[in-house]
């Protein structure tokens, strides 16, 4: 999995039981700068775009390449034993239901030079079979997280902190019924958050949201980040890069240029809490406990607003239900590959909108 963080790519060697999962192994492979930057240039209409986007796709696939064969060197495995590769791609763009009511959602991938290289079968291009059937293609999640975090007896929130941020929302108790489980995204996360603070600190991202903390909150800048219509809009909905860029923060900025360059990352952390705290009150959820993941969930100034804003919630990452942060969103599209292996759907309707439950996914044989 590589997210809209654009950080890396994070592999995980998952074994499935009638029981559970167990995550064998986990390898997380930086992006060299480069590749890094030229994949945020193909977020936005730029000059030889097909041409570029098919190298990169290469040159991504090496990495992805060189993760599962490290990955079966841990374990010491040979590819053969290996039963399929779930690999997302690197999403560039995401208009889905835009221009002509079905629009589309693209990410960067070579799933044939993949099974190339590794000799194992690929399963890749989940998210446009749910497209095609008028979702939104995301969030593709829930499905996962309902099948390991839901409770009997807790109302439990699954909030992925990526790039962008999106959250699962499984009531109590489990219930055959797909459509009691709600997911969506909710907004932009470290997207902006990285963004920020590269441009005005040179780092990759705020460790631990210090920087942020020792700013202070803009108040009329946050209602203006706010007025943003996304946030308004019931769900099923998702977003991207394409909407929350640095170029809709510098539109925001316009008339705030007194605002500090360390306020605006503290107001940007508290959006990010806050139009989370607004969608579960919209919704009504009353969530028990919220369960965090992604990169996020290490950035503890952006912990702390969520649970300052979500008083009656336990906020934990997702350590405390024995799957760690960094694991769980390359371990669902592990399970999202099982799914197609076993020609069963890996969507929900109530997420993304789609006519029904669809197999995502296209096989790529070894």
């Amino acid at each position: 999995m590589s997210g809209t963080s654009m950080d890396g790519v994070d592999s995980v060697l998952v074994e499935f039981e009638t029981t559970g999962l167990k995550v064998l192994q986990h390898v997380f492979i930086p992006f060299p700068v480069p590749l890094q930057q030229e994949l945020l240039a193909l977020n936005q209409p730029s000059h030889n775009e097909l041409h570029r986007a098919a190298i990169v796709a290469n040159q991504l696939v090496n990495w992805y390449a060189q993760s599962v064969e490290q990955l079966l060197s841990l374990q010491q495995l040979l590819p053969s034993e290996v039963q399929a590769i779930g690999v997302h791609g690197q999403t560039v763009r995401h208009r889905p239901q835009e221009y002509d009511g079905v629009g589309y959602t693209l990410q960067i991938n070579n799933p044939a030079l993949l099974a190339e290289l590794t000799q194992i079968k690929v399963i890749a291009d989940f998210r446009t079979r749910d497209v095609a059937a008028g979702g939104q293609g995301a969030p593709l999640v829930p499905a996962f997280h309902q099948s390991i975090f839901a409770s009997n007896t807790q109302n439990i929130a699954v909030l992925n902190l990526g790039g962008i941020s999106n959250i699962s929302l499984l009531p109590a108790p489990i219930s055959s019924d797909q459509d009691a489980v709600l997911g969506f995204d909710c907004g932009p996360a470290n997207a902006l958050l990285d963004g920020w603070c590269l441009r005005h600190q040179g780092l990759a991202y705020d460790a631990a949201g210090q920087w942020a903390a020792q700013g202070q909150v803009n108040e009329s800048l946050l209602a203006h980040f706010l007025a943003e219509p996304f946030f308004q809009m019931s769900p099923p909905k998702s977003t991207g890069r394409d909407l929350f860029n640095l170029d809709w923060l510098d539109q925001k900025l316009v008339g705030f240029e007194a605002v500090s360059a360390q306020d605006v990352q503290s107001t940007l952390a508290q959006l990010t809490a806050q139009s989370i705290a607004l969608a579960l009150a919209q919704l009504e959820f009353q969530a028990d406990q919220l369960l965090v993941c992604g990169g996020g969930a290490f950035n503890l100034d952006l912990m702390a607003r969520l649970q300052r804003l979500l008083s009656a919630t336990v906020v934990l990452d997702t350590s405390s239900a024995n799957l760690p942060p960094m694991q769980v969103e390359a371990t669902a599209f592990a399970w999202l590959a099982k799914q197609h292996c076993e020609s069963l759907p890996g969507n929900l309707v109530s997420a993304t909108g789609a006519k029904g439950p669809r197999i995502l996914g296209a096989c790529y044989p070894a």
